[in-house]
């Protein structure tokens, strides 16, 4: 005769067997490869849409840029960015995953597992190939970015000063080079830079008195410019479209800081041309750009109301009507 104490109970039967312990056995490879294939399709639709980042509104990367160098580093932002979320939705679906397949069912313990050569091995390379990816291309973009060639077909040295600017078009690059024409902003008149398309851009800088910022959004990249010696070079291989487009200075340099912008106005080479040649006859940047066919006075941005005077700033011989 067993007494009842000692009867051996069915749930315990049940905790030593695996497939029974979980209520099921192993994933059918049916259910894995439609889950492989559902995500390889989810993956597929991203990468091969027509235009990703337009979807995503440039994952926060301001769009519509109007140089090459301007489509790299669009293209490097929106590929890094697939790449982390990439990773991330991998990380979360373990994460997910673990909670499930590993939530607690019953008073029994699961095994304990001291260690995973294939997934340490995973977690330890993974980021160092992800890390190298990103850094190569970054590395690429970067050099082709601030690549400077021995001739360019345009020079222009940009002058900061408080609180405007002062674009002069020079023969070559270099501090020695001869300016050829030249625009000055003022308080009542916004300067325009008169750029042409297709040509090669050379833009150096320098600032008469603090660190300012040239700043032209579409061009989606800025550049300090500093004072005394220094001189900040870059170039643009090339400006794609015509048209208007706003500058501003983006390094706070003091109380009108706000109002010290500018316009990049993107013509053809040939108006280009004739607005240099009308400027180095004598007329005015707004008669030139009239001449060109071109509306004079800036349409991406007006001048501030200033309140400037002899009594709150000192001297008010900055106000102008523009060169």
């Amino acid at each position: 005769m067993v007494a009842r104490g000692s009867e051996v109970r069915p749930s315990v039967v049940r905790h030593s067997t695996p497939r029974d312990a979980v209520g099921r056995g192993p994933r059918p490879p049916a259910g894995r490869l439609a889950g492989l294939g559902l995500g390889g399709a989810v993956l597929l639709v991203l990468l091969t849409g027509c235009d990703v980042g337009k979807a995503v509104d440039g994952f926060g990367w301001p769009q519509g840029g109007i140089s090459p160098e301007s489509h790299r580093m669009y293209d490097l932002w929106i590929g890094s960015a697939i790449a982390a979320l990439a990773v991330g939705v991998f990380v979360w679906g373990l994460i997910f995953w673990c909670v499930i397949r590993y939530r607690k069912r019953g008073e029994s313990l699961p095994v304990q597992t001291r260690f995973n050569m294939p997934m340490e091995f995973l977690y330890t390379i993974a980021p160092i190939l992800i890390v190298s990816v990103l850094f190569y291309y970054t590395a690429i973009v970067q050099t082709g970015v601030n690549k400077l060639r021995p001739n360019p077909d345009v020079t222009v040295e940009v002058v900061a000063f408080k609180w405007n600017w002062q674009f002069n078009y020079r023969d070559r690059p270099g501090a020695d080079a001869t300016t050829l024409a030249s625009t000055l902003g003022t308080t009542e008149v916004i300067p325009i830079l008169v750029l042409p398309t297709d040509r090669t851009i050379r833009f150096e800088e320098t600032s008469k008195d603090v660190v300012h910022s040239f700043w032209v959004p579409e061009l989606l990249f800025k550049r300090d410019v500093f004072p005394g010696n220094v001189r900040n070079v870059f170039e643009v291989s090339a400006l794609n479209s015509e048209g208007a487009y706003v500058g501003r200075c983006a390094e706070l340099c003091g109380t009108y800081h706000s109002m010290m912008n500018f316009e990049l106005r993107v013509v053809s080479p040939d108006r280009y041309d004739r607005f240099i040649a009308a400027k180095r006859a004598g007329q005015s940047t707004q008669d030139a750009l009239v001449a060109i066919g071109e509306e004079p006075l800036a349409q991406t941005t007006r001048p501030f109301q200033t309140r400037r005077n002899t009594n709150n700033f000192g001297n008010a011989s900055a106000a102008g009507a523009g060169s």
